[in-house]
């Protein structure tokens, strides 16, 4: 098994076709962009909003329609919630970042535990105890926990999108403006660095790359190779990283031909946690099928939600509540079907006023879990987010 840094992306994903581009390229771009996606493979950037669809259904049939020449924005992890999906005033894919002037960070802090540590873990030892209840349909849940921030001032939304490219250039960072949900999500952002791509679609070749299993980084390179070589050996985490694999697998195969998953996972690397990972591709069975549809037929992928996906996602329900747009998709797709998804973790959602955020982190549980574990690596998980946001946990 071989250590490898970023998810591969798709080489050319990224780019709209130029009588797309020009279509939506006219305006003024707003100040503050609605939608950033960056990473190895190059930025996409846009400004304002055009249409908005909170309605999932309108955004796949005005791509279908091929009127509306991008959607870009985020869907949340209840696909039956609405979408902050909408088609921009103006887009542009450039091969990095603009220098956006830096904007001071304001004192953030932690206000509150969402549940406290203690009551993250009587929930990993439930989870774990309904796994190994015999005759169980339950092999695998995802459970997050969550720190509500406070700020002496305005975050600045592009700062720390920097901050995060600046960390970690290898992630797939993101900006998306949640307006397009309504009411309750009007003004609000989601910021973030996903190492996760859900599905990027070129033409009829489709691509994935899973993650599950994870382990924390170290500055003292012994550590850390250690920590990577004992994920890399571990049953628990292999075990879990298989769940994910067999179901993306069931998931492709209506989908695609000549789906080739890789024999063994990779390690992956970000800048504060190992991760197993594995490369999938796949040919389309139909054109008709675009990147949006990919990737709501893919979503909740076992890394985010379980297996089977109804009975854990009950239990998410119950044991945590309504997530959101943690652990959803950010991305976009044009008229051609073309596009790339990633998934929304290491993130926080910031309020419309900037001076409060809501951090999320989860983590895998499956019937060899450990509660203490598993509290931990959520911990770790928080490490990106809090320290683009100057936060110390």
């Amino acid at each position: 098994m071989g250590a490898r840094g970023a998810p591969d992306q798709c080489a050319g994903a990224d780019r709209i076709p130029a009588f797309v581009r020009a279509d939506v390229t006219a305006g003024v771009p707003d100040p503050e962009p609605t939608f950033v996606l960056t990473g190895p493979a190059g930025a996409v950037i846009a400004h304002g909003v055009h249409t908005a669809y909170p309605a999932l259904a309108d955004a796949q049939a005005a791509l279908a329609s091929r009127r509306t020449p991008v959607v870009v924005g985020a869907l949340p992890f209840d696909l039956s919630a609405p979408t902050a999906l909408f088609r921009p005033e103006s887009i542009a894919f450039p091969d990095v970042l603009p220098p956006w002037p830096a904007v001071p960070l304001p004192s953030v802090r932690i206000a509150a535990f969402v549940p406290p540590p203690a009551e993250h873990r009587d929930r990993v030892a439930e989870a774990v105890r309904l796994l190994n209840e015999p005759g169980t349909a339950l092999h695998k849940v995802v459970l997050a926990r969550a720190l509500q921030l406070t700020a002496d001032g305005a975050i600045d939304p592009v700062g720390v999108l920097r901050r995060l490219v600046d960390d970690d250039a290898g992630a797939n960072s993101y900006l998306a403006d949640l307006s397009a949900a309504g009411a309750r999500y009007r003004g609000a952002a989601l910021v973030g660095a996903s190492p996760e791509l859900l599905v990027a679609r070129r033409g009829d070749v489709v691509t994935c790359r899973p993650f599950a299993g994870s382990a924390p980084r170290f500055t003292d390179p012994a550590a850390d190779a250690g920590s990577g070589a004992a994920l890399a050996a571990s049953a628990k985490n292999r075990h879990e990283h298989a769940v994910v694999i067999d179901e993306m697998r069931r998931a492709l195969d209506p989908l695609c031909v000549d789906v080739r998953i890789a024999p063994e996972p990779e390690l992956s690397a970000t800048s504060a946690v190992w991760h197993l990972s594995t490369p999938i591709t796949g040919r389309l069975r139909d054109t008709t099928t675009t990147a949006l549809d990919l990737a709501v037929a893919l979503h909740p992928t076992p890394a985010v939600g379980g297996v089977p996906t109804a009975d854990a996602a009950a239990l998410i329900d119950r044991l945590e509540g309504d997530r959101g747009f943690y652990a959803g998709a950010v991305g976009w797709c044009d008229a051609a079907g073309d596009g790339r998804w990633v998934v929304s973790i290491r993130c926080a959602q910031l309020a419309a006023d900037r001076r409060t955020a809501q951090a999320r982190s989860g983590g895998g549980i499956v019937a060899e879990s450990d509660p203490d574990d598993e509290l931990d690596e959520t911990t770790t998980k928080f490490t990106t987010i809090l320290s683009a946001l100057g936060v110390t946990p």
